[in-house]
C-alpha cells in the first residue's frame, strides 16, 4: 500500500489530539579532531547496515563555464586509487555481497554502501580511502567525460520533456546558479579538463566538508573506532567561503515557449520561493501543506478539479521542496488532457493558483495534507537507506538531522490562513515563470 493510498486513509487519524510518531530511534552524533561529521542511528530490526558519506558540494557551487564537474567528480570516484585499482571499487563491494552507487544535485554529492552489519569496517575503509587518493589518469577522465556527454544526450537533450525542465530551470533561476543542470551544459562538459576535475576534488573533498551516515544494525561506539581508525588522519583542509543562493526579488513575470519534437505538449508553472533557510517563521511550512493542498492524493484540488471535474488535464502536480540550500522554487507542472489545448490547460491552472488566494483552505484539508506527509514519515522509517539519506540531506544543505523529529510538529501547528497568506504573499505574478513545451514535427516546419 502506497502513502499515496494511505494519505486517502488517514484523514480521521487527524481528529485524534493524541496523533504522535513513535519515539525517535536513537542517533548518536559527534565530530572528529579533523572536523568529520559522524551521525549513528540503531536499527536493529535486521542485520543490515548503510555506510554513506555526504559532501557538500553540488552543481549551485559550480562557476560559470564549468558546470557538470561534480557530477564528473562523482564519475571519477569510481576509477581507483593506488590501493584500490580503477574497476576494483564495485567489484570489491559486491564480492561482500553488498551494493554501492552515488547521486549528484545542486547541493550535495553522497556516496551510499549498503552490506550486512559485519562489513561496515569495509565501507569506511573504502570511502575514507576515495576521500583524498583518487588517481586522475589523462585516460580515464576523458572516457568518463565522454560517459557523461553521452548521458545527456540520452536523459536530457533526446528527452523533450527533460530538455524543456532544463530550459524551465533557467527561466526560473535569473541569477542563482541553481539554474545550472546538474549534468553540466554540454559546450562546458566539452571543455573540462583533468585539471578541472582534479581542483574541485582537492577543494571539496575533505574530512570536513563531509558528513559520515552510518544506520543499522550496528554499535555506536564500535563505528566511532572505525571513524577514528580509518578517517581520523585524513587532513581538513580550508574550504572557501559559500552563501545561500538567494533569488532577486520579484524579478518579474517570465514566460517561454518551448517546440520540440514529441507527442506530448506541457506546462511548467514556477513562483520563486524561499527555503527554510531563507524563509521567515512559518513560511516554509505553510508552503509545504500548500503544495499538499493543490496535490496530496486523489482528493487534492488540482486532482479533483482538473483531472476528474474539468477534464483539462491529463495529470498534474506541485511541487516545493523546503530543504533546499538557499532559494527555490513552488511548481505546478501538467499535460493537457486530450481534446485539450495548453491554452486552455494554462488557464485552469492559473485560475486554481488565483482560488487558493480568495477560497479558504479549510481545516479538513490540512488535516488529510498532515496524514500523508505522516505516512509518508512512517513508510520512510522502514528503510535503513532512506533514513540515512533523510538525515544527510539535512546536514548537507546546513539544516540538522534533529529536524526530522522537529518537522512533523512544527507543520502540525500551521493554520488554513496562514497557508492562505502563502499563496496571496508569494504565488504572484513578479514571481512567476512559465514555460509551454508545445509539440512539432521540425523537419516538416523546416520544409515549409
Amino acid at each position: 500500500m502506497s502513502p499515496r493510498f494511505l494519505c486517502r486513509l488517514l484523514p480521521a487519524l487527524m481528529l485524534l489530539p493524541c496523533l504522535t510518531l513513535a519515539a525517535p530511534p536513537v542517533t548518536t552524533e559527534y565530530r572528529l579532531d579533523n572536523g568529520l561529521k559522524v551521525l549513528v542511528r540503531e536499527d536493529h530490526r535486521s542485520p543490515i547496515v548503510v555506510a554513506q558519506v555526504w559532501y557538500r558540494v553540488g552543481a549551485s557551487y559550480e562557476p560559470l563555464g564549468l558546470t557538470g564537474m561534480s557530477h564528473a567528480l562523482e564519475h571519477m570516484m569510481f576509477k581507483g586509487t593506488i590501493k584500490v585499482p580503477d574497476g576494483e571499487f564495485s567489484r570489491i563491494v559486491s564480492l561482500y555481497g553488498g551494493e554501492d552507487n552515488a547521486f549528484t544535485t545542486d547541493d550535495y554529492t553522497a556516496y551510499y554502501q549498503v552490506y550486512t552489519a559485519d562489513k561496515l569496517a569495509l565501507a569506511l575503509e573504502l570511502e575514507a580511502d576515495r576521500m583524498q587518493n583518487v588517481v586522475f589518469k589523462p585516460e580515464e577522465v576523458a572516457q568518463e567525460l565522454r560517459v557523461v556527454m553521452e548521458e545527456r544526450r540520452q536523459r536530457t537533450d533526446d528527452n523533450p520533456q527533460a530538455l524543456a525542465l532544463e530550459r524551465f530551470h533557467t527561466l526560473a533561476w535569473p541569477t542563482i546558479a541553481s539554474r545550472q543542470p546538474t549534468v553540466g551544459w554540454m559546450r562546458d562538459l566539452e571543455a573540462l579538463t583533468l585539471e578541472d576535475l582534479k581542483h574541485w576534488y582537492e577543494t571539496w573533498y575533505a574530512p570536513n566538508n563531509a558528513t559520515l551516515v552510518v544506520v543499522g544494525d550496528v554499535d555506536p561506539g564500535q563505528v566511532k573506532a572505525l571513524a577514528e581508525r580509518y578517517f581520523g588522519s585524513l587532513p581538513a583542509r580550508t574550504l572557501p567561503l559559500v552563501r545561500a543562493p538567494r533569488e532577486l526579488d520579484k524579478p518579474g513575470e517570465r514566460q517561454m515557449t518551448l517546440r520540440l519534437p514529441g507527442k506530448v505538449p506541457a506546462l511548467y508553472v514556477g513562483f520563486n520561493v524561499p527555503s527554510r533557510h531563507t524563509a521567515g517563521p512559518g513560511e516554509a511550512e505553510a508552503l509545504h501543506m500548500l503544495a499538499g493542498v493543490l496535490d496530496g492524493g486523489f482528493s487534492a484540488r488540482l486532482e479533483t478539479r482538473l483531472v476528474r471535474e474539468q477534464r483539462v488535464a491529463a495529470a498534474v502536480s506541485s511541487a516545493y521542496d523546503p530543504f533546499a540550500r538557499g532559494d527555490t522554487l513552488f511548481v505546478v507542472t501538467a499535460i493537457p488532457a486530450p481534446g485539450k489545448t495548453l491554452d486552455e490547460l494554462q488557464q485552469a491552472v492559473l485560475a486554481e493558483v488565483e482560488n487558493l488566494k480568495t477560497e479558504a483552505v479549510t481545516q479538513p484539508e490540512l488535516q488529510r495534507v498532515y496524514a500523508g506527509l505522516l505516512a509518508e514519515d512512517v513508510f520512510s522509517r522502514d528503510s535503513v537507506r532512506e533514513q540515512a539519506s533523510s538525515m544527510g540531506r539535512l546536514e548537507s544543505v546546513g539544516s540538522s538531522w534533529r529536524l526530522l523529529e522537529e518537522w512533523p510538529q512544527a507543520l502540525r501547528a500551521i493554520t488554513p490562513e496562514a497557508v492562505q497568506q502563502a499563496a496571496v504573499h508569494w504565488l504572484v505574478p513578479a514571481q512567476r515563470a512559465l514555460l509551454r513545451l508545445e509539440t512539432a514535427d521540425l523537419k516538416t516546419e523546416a520544409l515549409q
